[in-house]
C-alpha cells in the first residue's frame, strides 16, 4: 500500500511533543483528513514523550503515511536497547505509564517495530494507525 509520506526530524526534547502535534495537524489539514486531527495529536504527543523520557537519543523522527483508507504515524528513535512496554500508572492523575495504553485504545492498530540497517539493529519505532470510521466512534 502506497501513500503520501511526510517526515519530521527533531531533537529528543520536551518541546518536540508540541512540534510533533503541529506537524500531524498541518499534514492532516493538507490531506483533508480533519476528523483524525485530535486522535493523531494525542497519540503522537504520547509517543514522542515516551522517546524523550525513556530513549537515550539526541533526536527522533516522526513519519506519517497518508493513504486512502488510513493514516499511519511512526515515531522512531535510534536506541535499540530500550524497548517500550506498557507500564502501570504510578498514581492517579500522574500520567506516567499510560501513554502506550492510551495510544493502543485510541488507534485502530499500534505496535513496535525494530529498525534495521542491513544486519545491524539501529533503533525502533512505535507506530499507530488511524482510520476515519474509528474517529467517529471515539
Amino acid at each position: 500500500m502506497k501513500g503520501d509520506r511526510y517526515t519530521l526530524t527533531a531533537p529528543a526534547a520536551p518541546a518536540t511533543a508540541r512540534l510533533a502535534r503541529e506537524f500531524v495537524t498541518a499534514t492532516l489539514v493538507a490531506a483533508e483528513r480533519r476528523l483524525l486531527i485530535e486522535l493523531a495529536r494525542l497519540c503522537v504527543s504520547d509517543t514522542v514523550a515516551n522517546v524523550v523520557r525513556h530513549a537515550r537519543v539526541p533526536e527522533l523522527t516522526v513519519e506519517m503515511t497518508v493513504r486512502t483508507d488510513n493514516v499511519l504515524v511512526a515515531v522512531r528513535d535510534n536506541d535499540p536497547g530500550r524497548l517500550p512496554w506498557p507500564r502501570q500508572g504510578t498514581g492517579e492523575g500522574s500520567g506516567d505509564g499510560r501513554g502506550l495504553a492510551l495510544v493502543r485504545r485510541l488507534s485502530h492498530a499500534s505496535g513496535v517495530t525494530w529498525v534495521w540497517d542491513g544486519l545491524d539493529l539501529v533503533g525502533k519505532q512505535v507506530w499507530f494507525e488511524l482510520r476515519e470510521c474509528a474517529a467517529l466512534t471515539v
